[in-house]
């Protein structure tokens, strides 16, 4: 985990390095400091003159100049580093999810991926931030101060090797009880975000329900169980505090109470004020550094969990990827399933798909009709490979699939999805998705093939209207518009469309099938639909049941010789109860 983490570094390598280094420099000076201080004491003790004391003077304020320099140098390469691996952190994790096949995307839910780029990666920034500068500064300060306290109190600094055993077994005691926790409620967290995002998403169905009282509910008790364990685990994590001081302070009166005794007993023999003075300090320093590698403790467990979570991300690879030796032509739109069996997982018990086997011309219409879950989406997805077939094979253009460059297979093949998604940014930029380079004159054209230009030239702003984030401003039936003509722009040798017209009338529908026909004979069409008017006129119609393919032909054939599309088709005309007349 660590070395997946490590390579976000990158170019912050020079201020992760320089932070340790600049850290080291501030604990020397701050180390020194006392012991001038105590030497100072014993001089002007002993009746040194002024010039003697105005020489410690100015070395003790360049020593604190040089501590306060190298301080905030270090603070500003640790912000640096820290704030860089985070920005890395979430490149890469970005990168990695787009890299992502549909079968590693169905892995993670949506809510965990967003939590795992905001939460987690701000844990993980704040615990660098720690080590490359507190979990340095903690433990060189530690053993400067034992060092120097034991030049300056002897054998009474021994006592700090008492304490750091009792410390050091306490803090082992909280890492082992909160490390379960933690696992716990960053999964409780995606729960969290998982029901905010879905609240959001669906506000307009919340209302139309009247729902808000349910909806709050939930999110109550989602954040009442996230809340619990936090608590929980804040609790245990409370203890350390007074552990720390209960330890800091019986150092303290054990210093005092015996150093005193010793300079009284002695007469400053064995032990003087100036050193009494030094020995308290630095006894303040390691306690203190002991209490900062508690806090640097408590933030690597949290933010441990957060690194196997960011990890897991980076570290899964997708199940898709190039050849060695990627063909990058797709010499035309035909297709060919080769007795093709398909699940979604390894472990799925059952196939999806079953012993399809079917042959496209290029060029083609093709119709695909069936009832709900007969795989109809499941079948259109294998063509561009956004899964893998399971068992036969597949090929386009004459090659399979697995053949081609996978970004030069999907660029000939557009997919117009079942939930048509719009991005955030104006008409225009939403068409250019299908071809960066399209002039102006080519949007119009391919809005008009796809019926979407006479509403949008209804638009105050016309086509430099901005569409909010999902379509949310405009109709199912204008958002399926406008994301057929963004796949026309595409000009690809092969056109699917699933159930992609559903929200526009028939005759709208007939209108773009027409106009596709007219500017793309040579593209093969797949298109699926629910209602028969949608593919009656294509080449073939493919009839889907229960993952199979349960019959090929035209309208004409179906209707005779084909008992599902028979009665779909009857239930969806008022003149199908005349058919066996």
């Amino acid at each position: 985990m660590i070395r997946q983490l490590a390579k976000s570094i990158r170019e912050y390598k020079k201020p992760a390095i320089l932070t340790p280094i600049l850290v080291s420099g501030e604990v020397v000076m701050e180390c020194i400091i006392p012991f001038l201080i105590a030497i100072l004491i014993n001089e002007i003790k002993a009746g040194c003159n002024m010039n003697m004391i105005v020489w410690y003077g100015i070395l003790l304020v360049c020593m604190a100049g040089l501590s306060l320099l190298f301080g905030a140098l270090a603070g500003s390469t640790c912000a640096t580093a820290s704030c860089g691996l985070a920005k890395n952190l979430r490149k890469d994790l970005f990168y990695s999810i787009q890299g992502y096949s549909f079968e590693n995307i169905d892995k993670f839910m949506t809510s965990s991926l967003v939590t795992r780029m905001t939460t987690d990666i701000t844990n993980v920034q704040n615990a660098y931030m720690m080590i490359i500068r507190t979990a340095i500064r903690a433990p060189l300060m530690l053993i400067f101060a034992f060092v120097m306290a034991f030049i300056m109190g002897g054998k009474l600094a021994w006592i700090f090797l008492i304490v750091v055993p009792i410390l050091g077994a306490g803090l082992s005691i909280v890492i082992c009880k909160t490390i379960p926790l933690f696992k716990k409620v960053f999964k409780k967290y995606d729960r969290l975000n998982s029901s905010i995002q879905e609240n959001i998403k669906g506000m307009r169905v919340v209302k139309s329900f009247v729902r808000e009282d349910y909806e709050q509910q939930k999110f109550d008790a989602a954040a009442e169980d996230v809340c619990a364990d936090f608590t929980k685990a804040e609790r245990i994590l409370a203890l350390n505090n007074p552990l720390m001081q209960f330890c800091v302070y019986t150092v303290m009166v054990f210093v005092l109470a015996f150093g005193s005794y010793l300079i009284i007993t002695t007469q400053g023999l064995a032990l003087d004020v100036g050193q009494l003075s030094a020995l308290l300090t630095y006894s303040f320093m390691m306690l203190s550094s002991l209490m900062m590698v508690s806090m640097v403790f408590v933030m690597i467990t949290m933010a441990g969990e957060s690194g196997k979570r960011i990890a897991e991300v980076l570290s899964e690879k997708s199940t898709l990827s190039n050849p060695e030796n990627p063909v990058y032509e797709v010499k035309d739109g035909s297709i060919s399933f080769d007795h093709v069996n398909f699940k979604y997982s390894k472990e799925a018990k059952r196939m999806v798909l079953s012993d399809i086997d079917l042959h496209i011309r290029s060029g083609e219409t093709i119709g695909i009709i069936g009832g709900t879950g007969s795989s109809k989406s499941s079948l259109v997805q294998l063509i561009p490979r956004l899964y893998d077939v399971t068992e036969g094979s597949l090929k386009v253009g004459g090659r399979d699939v697995r053949e081609y460059d996978l970004e030069t297979l999907r660029n000939q093949v557009a997919v117009v999805l079942q939930k048509n998604i719009l991005f955030s940014g104006t008409i225009k930029e939403n068409l250019r998705w299908g071809n960066k380079e399209a002039t102006d004159e080519e949007l119009v054209h391919a809005c008009k093939l796809s019926c979407a230009d006479e509403f949008i030239s209804g638009f105050p702003d016309g086509y430099d209207t901005y569409i909010e984030q999902g379509g949310a401003n405009v109709s199912g039936g204008q958002k399926q518009r406008l994301c057929i003509a963004r796949a026309l722009l595409k000009k690809p040798k092969i056109l699917i469309l699933d159930d992609s017209t559903s929200a526009v009338d028939t005759k709208t529908d007939a209108r773009i099938r027409k106009a596709m026909k007219e500017y793309i004979p040579e593209t093969t069409k797949i298109i699926i639909a629910q209602r028969t008017a949608s593919v009656e006129d294509a080449d073939r119609i493919i009839v889907m049941d229960g993952g199979r393919i349960n019959a090929i032909g035209t309208h004409d054939e179906l209707l005779k010789t084909n008992a599902i599309y028979r009665e779909i088709y009857t239930s969806q005309n008022k003149e199908g109860d005349q058919l066996g007349e």
